[in-house]
């Protein structure tokens, strides 16, 4: 049974507030909880500077904070066009290990193949949660993918946390924990023919963490990067982590994502995580990701 389950109605109950209606473009929602498909957009057209596209990009704004993710299909984009449209909200992240485009090092190669040792983001993480100031979103651009699986699976650490029961919150409150890429980065690229780097990076960050647009609280460690928690004893962090782990996993927080070719999914880092499904071998899944850089998590 569901922790999160119990006789006395769901742990978690969420409420979803419809706001105004939208005006330039159609926003399906995916789950209650997470995600939805926008619909009315030209990503192609959008990176021009006219009005509509000034009107559309509050309204693809509004839609990812009221989402989380949120996703495009049928977009027909040039490499330049993806990062203009990833500038549009923000300067560019660049990646401190994984390949990138030989024209700009914030455009990031995604690719896996029958003879690939390893497929990107096969395990629950938060994009580059090490970096100092990780990334506020990351815009990912799929132009090939399999017939079938090959889904992303998407999680509300906005949900995780208000799913904790108050002691917990009281106990967490003010912790921090150690995010380091050095175990997860070195030689992770080197069937790309990609070189180490001297060291990886690694920062300290809130176990929950402020959202700076919302205002809302979020669980903010990830199986990829969080080592442990800091100031406590090690087993008591190991067990702690084990828990928030499994806790911020749960099914209700999530909402799977088939992509379809030429899709593009644009998730907030700070809030969310995701898992990438590696189930389609021996098939071929490429695209290319641009990330929107953060700030430092208070």
């Amino acid at each position: 049974m569901s922790s999160l389950a119990g006789k006395q109605g769901p742990r978690y109950r969420h409420t979803a507030e419809d706001g105004a209606p939208y005006e330039t473009l159609r926003v399906e929602k995916l789950t209650p909880i997470i995600g939805a498909e926008i619909s009315g957009v030209d990503i192609g057209k959008l990176v021009s500077d006219d009005a509509r596209s000034n009107r559309q990009m509050d309204e693809i704004h509004r839609a990812l904070a009221e989402n989380l993710v949120i996703f495009f299909r049928d977009q027909h984009i040039t490499p330049q066009q993806h990062l203009a449209f990833g500038r549009k909200f923000g300067e560019l992240h660049v990646h401190p290990a994984a390949p990138h485009d030989d024209e700009d090092p914030a455009l990031m190669k995604i690719y896996a193949d029958k003879n690939s040792p390893r497929a990107n983001g096969e395990g629950w993480h938060s994009d580059v949660s090490c970096d100092l100031e990780p990334p506020m979103g990351s815009i990912l651009y799929i132009k090939q993918c399999p017939p079938r699986g090959g889904d992303t699976l998407f999680a509300n650490m906005y949900a995780a946390y208000e799913a904790l029961s108050e002691r917990m919150k009281v106990y967490l409150d003010g912790l921090t924990a150690l995010h380091d890429g050095e175990p997860i980065y070195r030689g992770l690229y080197a069937n790309y023919g990609v070189a180490d780097r001297p060291s990886y990076p690694h920062a300290e960050h809130p176990v929950v963490r402020t959202h700076p647009v919302t205002g809302r609280k979020a669980l903010y460690v990830n199986r990829g990067f969080t080592r442990h928690i800091n100031g406590i004893p090690r087993d008591e962090s190991d067990a702690m982590l084990a828990y928030l782990y499994q806790h911020a996993e749960n099914p209700l927080f999530q909402c799977r994502f088939r992509w379809t070719e030429n899709t593009i999914a644009f998730w907030d880092n700070r809030c969310t995580q995701h898992r990438a499904m590696w189930d389609y071998w021996p098939h071929t899944r490429s695209g290319t990701r641009v990330t929107v850089k953060g700030e430092r998590p208070v």
